[in-house]
């Protein structure tokens, strides 16, 4: 089973430390996410459906938005990852140039061989995030900050802006597929599925399924997921032990707690109640 070692979480985004033996659903996040190996043996992700190894000298990057999961093979010993999922905004705070870090296509390639200096910001980030005693949210923000600038420097496509307006198909204008999005943020705690979505906004099933895609890069239902795994975290850190499992469960839409239990476990990788007891909320999450 999945163990959540560390979970730092604040307006920088989430980093995880998880010691990870078991698969990840397909899913997504608004969120730009970077996968180290922390310790244990290689292993790999799967990216948009293509296998990319996980080594010390390796680096998996996903962008917002893209789908990508984890599958446990049976001759995969543990491995213990640092996932860093990094929200574009607080970037782009703190290096306006950063603002394109939600581009679809910011990270060109998803698997790179890092350096030796992005290694040691790496290792002292988790040597840090392991120590009995809680780094500051300066520290922690400043760390990670420059870690991440040294990734895009080295392999993002942030200098290279004219590359980046070159359409692909998503984000495109959509009225329609706009406002299915409005429906799912307003519906978010009620059962939903694609069929009641399309008709929301008066499409077939069919062609709400291939317009939503063609414009977001992901299926509905990932969409759909991604939110309320991002939702759910987010409440989870706030929350201070306060409220249960299962009223936040039967608020996100779920029909039982056991349901939203396996849910988040296949998204983020541990249960809702061990993510409650080991996050450390750094300033509003």
């Amino acid at each position: 089973m999945t163990t959540a070692l560390r979970i730092a979480q604040g307006r920088f985004g989430r980093l995880a430390l998880l010691d990870m033996d078991t698969p990840l659903a397909p899913h997504a996040h608004s969120q730009c996410h970077v996968i180290f190996k922390a310790s244990g043996a290689d292993s790999a992700f799967y990216v948009s459906e293509e296998r990319l190894p996980v080594t010390d000298r390796t680096a998996i990057l996903v962008n917002a938005w893209e789908p990508h999961y984890f599958f446990s093979e049976p001759d995969f010993p543990r491995t213990v990852y640092l996932a860093m999922y990094i929200e574009p905004s607080w970037m782009a705070l703190l290096h306006s140039p950063l603002h394109v870090a939600s581009h679809p296509r910011f990270f060109p390639r998803p698997c790179v061989e890092i350096s030796p200096r992005i290694r040691r910001m790496v290792d002292d980030l988790i040597g840090e995030l392991l120590s009995l005693v809680p780094m500051s949210q300066d520290r922690l923000e400043s760390d990670l900050f420059n870690l991440m600038v040294a990734v895009s420097e080295d392999f993002s496509a942030w200098r290279r802006k004219d590359e980046l307006i070159l359409p692909d198909g998503r984000h495109m204008q959509d009225a329609r597929i706009h406002k299915a999005i409005a429906y799912i943020h307003n519906n978010l705690g009620k059962p939903l599925d694609v069929a009641q979505i399309a008709s929301s906004v008066h499409l077939s099933r069919a062609q709400f399924f291939l317009r939503f895609k063609r414009c977001t890069g992901m299926t509905p239902n990932v969409f759909v997921n991604m939110l309320r795994a991002e939702t759910a975290c987010k409440r989870l850190a706030q929350s201070d032990g306060h409220g249960s499992v299962g009223q936040l469960a039967d608020e996100l839409g779920f029909s039982d707690q056991g349901h939203f239990t396996r849910f988040i476990r296949g998204h983020i990788g541990v249960t809702p109640s061990e993510y409650r007891r080991v996050v450390q909320v750094y300033g509003p999450a």
